[in-house]
């Protein structure tokens, strides 16, 4: 939504300039952009940005998460536990689909700092309701602090910096039960699991490229290493949505399970894996990541650096505004 300056000198008014050729696709993008506009300025734009993002969002019913019954600590958006060698973070907000609200990410920070201090064997993290994750919660978009979005944007990529860092830092075993469809940042993370067990009914979806946007937690480089190039183009690039078996076919899922018993032999078979040595697994688990943590941080730091230009780009905001727009209609 930001007005295209490498195209023309002026930053607000009509765009009086020649529309590009149909093959210089970043530019006409800019130009249709800049067109729709009209007369509007740079910070009118961007407050109709966020007015639209707000007016979607508020039409939704408000997140009520449930309360973290026999939670070894109070969380707002996340369910604790600690049970038979097994801490367990469980995404709770099911009535949003799991969404990541901005609290979400620095609750399971916190989460994932104490469950790789306490005395469990292995931590699990899993969703509550129908969905695993369905990536982050559309009101990020929306909370423009007084800085303006580029100070969102900064703070935001420190957020998803310190978010991707616990991940791969995590000193135990680290096991994904992906309970129902997982998206964007739920999905991407899942190369810093050490064993990941889907149900049969789960989807996985990096729709990055659709939202003018770039790959993150660190799977620019894992995913390329997990399932080859020409995969994990088909996801990250071109939006490619995995049914669970083709996500255990390119090696991204351990093993997939039926619905029908989905939660019963899974949870067989992680309370046997809680039983064995405890500093066998995590010092057996440090020689198998140790030679890539220094890159893996590298790639955090680059893809964060990459996606805060994405965010404030007229390309990036033109995207998501015609997704939203589109989703209204629906």
């Amino acid at each position: 939504m930001y007005r295209a300056q490498c195209m023309c000198p002026a930053t607000q008014g009509p765009c009086n300039t020649s529309k590009p050729s149909m093959l210089d696709f970043v530019n006409k993008a800019k130009w249709d952009a800049w067109k729709s506009l009209g007369s509007v300025s740079q910070e009118e734009a961007r407050q109709q940005y966020v007015d639209l993002i707000s007016s979607l969002v508020g039409t939704e019913a408000p997140a009520v998460a449930a309360q973290p019954t026999g939670s070894t600590k109070g969380f707002q958006t996340l369910l604790v536990s600690t049970e038979d060698n097994i801490t367990t973070i469980r995404l709770n907000r099911p009535e949003k689909k799991n969404a990541i609200t901005v609290e979400m990410y620095n609750e399971l920070i916190e989460a994932l700092d104490l469950a790789g201090k306490d005395d469990s064997v292995i931590t699990v993290i899993t969703g509550s309701g129908d969905y695993y994750c369905s990536g982050n919660d559309l009101n990020n978009f929306t909370k423009i602090p007084e800085g303006g979005v580029e100070k969102l944007a900064k703070e935001s990529g420190e957020l998803l910096r310190r978010y991707v860092k616990v991940y791969i830092d995590f000193p135990k075993p680290l096991i994904g039960v992906i309970n129902g469809p997982a998206v964007g940042v739920s999905v991407t993370l899942l190369g810093l699991f050490d064993v990941v067990y889907a149900t049969e009914k789960a989807t996985f979806h990096t729709p990055f490229s659709q939202l003018g946007q770039s790959p993150e937690g660190c799977s620019s480089y894992l995913f390329p290493k997990i399932m080859g190039a020409a995969k994990a183009s088909e996801m990250l690039l071109f939006n490619k949505k995995l049914t669970a078996a083709q996500a255990c076919e390119v090696g991204l899922v351990t093993e997939v399970f039926p619905e029908s018993s989905f939660q019963s032999e899974v949870w067989t078979r992680l309370k046997a894996y809680a039983k064995l040595p405890r500093n066998s697994l995590a010092l057996s688990k440090q020689l198998i990541r140790v030679v890539e943590k220094e890159k893996l941080h590298a790639v955090n730091d680059a893809e964060v650096e990459r996606l805060v230009e994405r965010w404030l780009s007229d390309e990036c905001m033109q995207a998501i505004m015609s997704f939203f727009q589109a989703k209204s209609k629906l």
